[in-house]
C-alpha cells in the first residue's frame, strides 16, 4: 500500500486547474494518444485516373513502423477527384480538401465515378528518399494534385476521439486560414528543403487537429457519442473536469454536484453521449494516461499508479489489465520491444 500522505501530496500537486471550456480536452486526448505524423507521397494525375491505398493496417510497419494504428489522409492541392471506402457512399473532393481516414479503412479516388478500382497498392521501396513522388494516369497535362500522408497513434487501451470520427472524414480549408497550412505543405511536399521531413511531420499533425476541429464546430446540435458531449453543457464540464483531475477520487456525487445535475441526470446524459458511465470513463482515461507514460519508459509502475490516481500497485495492475489485456510492465515491455523492433 502506497503512502496516504504521499497520495494526498501527488494528488494535490498533479491535478490541473478544470478548464472553464471542454473543448480543451481534444489536445490533452491527442497528447495522450501519442499522436505522430509523416507526409510520404506527392501524386501528380491525369484523367482518367484511378488511385487505390489498402487498409493502413497492411502498410503501417513500412510507413510507420512501431505504431499501433496508422490514419490515413490525403490533402487536395489543385483540381478535384471523388473519393470512397468500400460500402460507402462516393464524395467529390476539390482543391483546398483534406480527407481523412480514421479507422485506417481501404479507399480509392477517382477522377470521375464509375471507373473501376486497382488492387491496392503498396509503398514504394524503403530506399527511396521522401516524399516519394507518385504520376498516374494516362499522358497529357496534370488534372489533379495532391499530397498523402500517413499518422500514427494509440487506439488502445482507450482512444475516445478515435472512436468518434467517422469513417471517411472530409474537410474542406480552401478559402479559410488553414488553407495556409495546405498550402505550406504542398509546397513543402513539392520541393523538399533541409528539415523539410520533420517540417512536413508536423503540418500533418496540425492538418489533423484542424480537420478535427473544424468537424466539431460543424456538427449539428443535437448529434451524439463523444464529440457531441464535447459541446454538451453538462457532459462536456464533465469531461474536462475528469481529464484535468483523474488522479482525485472522484465519485459520481461529487462530479454531479461540480456541473450542477443530479447523480442520475448526469449518469444517464454521460453514458448517452460517451458510451460509458462516468466513473467508467475516468477508469478508461487514468489507464490511458498510465500507457502513454508507459510507453516513454523510466518510471516506476508504481510512481505512475499514483499519479493516475490508485492508491496501490496491485489495484492499479488490475484495473490496466481489465482494459488493456496484460498488467502495465507486461504492455510496456511489449511496447518497446516493438519499437525496437520497428528501429
Amino acid at each position: 500500500m502506497l503512502d496516504r500522505t504521499a497520495v494526498s501530496l501527488a494528488r494535490s500537486s498533479f491535478a490541473l486547474p478544470a478548464p472553464e471550456a471542454a473543448e480543451d480536452l481534444l489536445s490533452g486526448v491527442l497528447h495522450a494518444v501519442r499522436l505522430q505524423g509523416a507526409m510520404f507521397y506527392w501524386v501528380d494525375a491525369v484523367a482518367p485516373w484511378v488511385a487505390a491505398a489498402p487498409a493502413a493496417a497492411e502498410i503501417a510497419g513500412c510507413v510507420m513502423p512501431g505504431a499501433e494504428h496508422v490514419i490515413q489522409f490525403h490533402v487536395v492541392v489543385d483540381g478535384s477527384c471523388w473519393a470512397s471506402v468500400p460500402g460507402g457512399r462516393m464524395e467529390r473532393v476539390e482543391a483546398g480538401d483534406i480527407v481523412i481516414y480514421p479507422a485506417g479503412d481501404a479507399h480509392v479516388f477517382r477522377s470521375a465515378p464509375g471507373l473501376p478500382a486497382p488492387p491496392g497498392e503498396l509503398p514504394p521501396d524503403e530506399g527511396q528518399a521522401l516524399p516519394f513522388r507518385v504520376r498516374i494516369g494516362a499522358d497529357g497535362p496534370t488534372t489533379a494534385r495532391f499530397v498523402c500522408g500517413f499518422l500514427a497513434c494509440d487506439a488502445s487501451p482507450f482512444n475516445p476521439l478515435l472512436q468518434a470520427l467517422p469513417r471517411m472524414l472530409r474537410v474542406p480549408f480552401a478559402g479559410g486560414p488553414t488553407a495556409e497550412l495546405v498550402h505550406l505543405a504542398a509546397v513543402e511536399t513539392a520541393a523538399p528543403r533541409p528539415g523539410g521531413e520533420a517540417l512536413r511531420a508536423r503540418l500533418a499533425e496540425l492538418l489533423f487537429v484542424e480537420a478535427v476541429r473544424t468537424h466539431l464546430a460543424r456538427l449539428p446540435a443535437g448529434t451524439g457519442g463523444w464529440l457531441g458531449g464535447l459541446r454538451d453543457p453538462f457532459v462536456g464540464r464533465a469531461m474536462a473536469l475528469l481529464h484535468a483531475r483523474p488522479a482525485l477520487r472522484w465519485t459520481l456525487e461529487g462530479l454531479a454536484r461540480e456541473v450542477g445535475l443530479s447523480r442520475s441526470a448526469l449518469a444517464e446524459r454521460f453514458t448517452a453521449f460517451a458510451g460509458h458511465p462516468p466513473m467508467q470513463y475516468l477508469a478508461r482515461w487514468r489507464v490511458q494516461v498510465a500507457a502513454s507514460r508507459l510507453a516513454r519508459g523510466g518510471e516506476k509502475v508504481a510512481a505512475i499508479a499514483l499519479d493516475v490516481g490508485y492508491e496501490s500497485e496491485a489495484a492499479f495492475n488490475r484495473a490496466f489489465k481489465r482494459l488493456a489485456g496484460v498488467p502495465p510492465a507486461a504492455w510496456r515491455r511489449a511496447r518497446m520491444a516493438r519499437v525496437r523492433q520497428a528501429g
